[in-house]
């Protein structure tokens, strides 16, 4: 006979319900399974002769948008909010463009969005985001500031966040990329600023690990402009690797001494 489970304390549930939500498994299931990541099976309507042609281009939906059509940052973010190629965003909760001074000479573009951000809907707001603002104020950046000097704008590769925080995929981040070299067309910065491997992979081509193409400045052609890049270590791996914070203040010095040489 099994034995009877012992009940948990409500600190133990409340731990347990913690890391279930940082897992991904963040809603209650019914009793009877359910595919959520399943296309709702298509209903079979009796045929309209008027309704058999498609749409003409100037009554296209919002979700037909493509990066090219838009003409602001704005527009970027509404035509993402339309955006359902992407299955990230069936699992997220909130939609998580960009945040910062979108005049910045300075913009820096970060892996995905976590847990925190997933909530706040803006990018790099949790326990990474709180270390990258004490690290681009060692240095006079700042994420909040109206002059333009001394502002960042700050992104993502992709714009939801994948469950249990991992890694987005190829087929993820190629979604997301036109929608990526779009804002960084219309944004016009003097320097990118790479948070992670996999920024620096898809905007350089290299498919070099972060600890070796850290801290050297490669380029980015995008929109017929070629934008110097520095790949850097995201702060999320310097809160696990706290020793190689040394590192990523090389890269900050680096960072600082090419705005002022320009």
């Amino acid at each position: 006979m099994n034995a009877t489970p012992t009940p948990l304390t409500p600190q133990q549930a409340a731990e347990a319900l913690r890391w279930l939500s940082e897992m991904g498994a963040d809603e209650i299931v019914c009793e009877t399974p359910a595919n959520r990541l399943a296309p709702p099976a298509a209903k079979i309507l009796p045929r309209d002769p008027e309704r058999s042609a498609p749409p003409s281009p100037d009554t296209s939906p919002a979700q037909s948008r493509t990066a090219a059509d838009c003409a602001g940052l704005a527009d970027i973010e509404a035509a993402l909010a339309a955006f359902d190629a992407c299955p990230l965003k069936k699992t997220a909760t909130r939609l998580c463009y960009a945040d910062g001074n979108p005049a910045a000479r300075v913009l820096l573009v970060g892996e995905a969005p976590g847990r925190d951000e997933d909530i706040e809907g803006r990018p790099f707001v949790g326990k990474s985001g709180q270390l990258l603002d004490r690290m681009l104020a060692a240095i006079g950046l700042d994420r909040t500031t109206e002059d333009r000097e001394r502002a960042v704008f700050i992104t993502n590769t992709v714009f939801w966040r994948p469950p249990g925080n991992r890694t987005p995929t190829e087929a993820e981040t190629q979604m997301c990329l036109p929608f990526l070299l779009r804002t960084i067309e219309l944004q016009k910065p003097d320097v990118i600023v790479c948070l992670g491997a996999t920024p620096a992979q898809r905007l350089t081509g290299r498919s070099d690990g972060i600890l070796k193409l850290r801290g050297k400045w490669l380029s980015a052609s995008v929109g017929g402009r070629t934008i110097p890049l520095l790949p850097t270590l995201h702060p999320a791996y310097l809160l696990r690797q706290p020793t190689n914070k040394r590192l990523a203040w090389r890269d900050l010095l680096s960072l600082r001494e090419r705005l002022d040489a320009h």
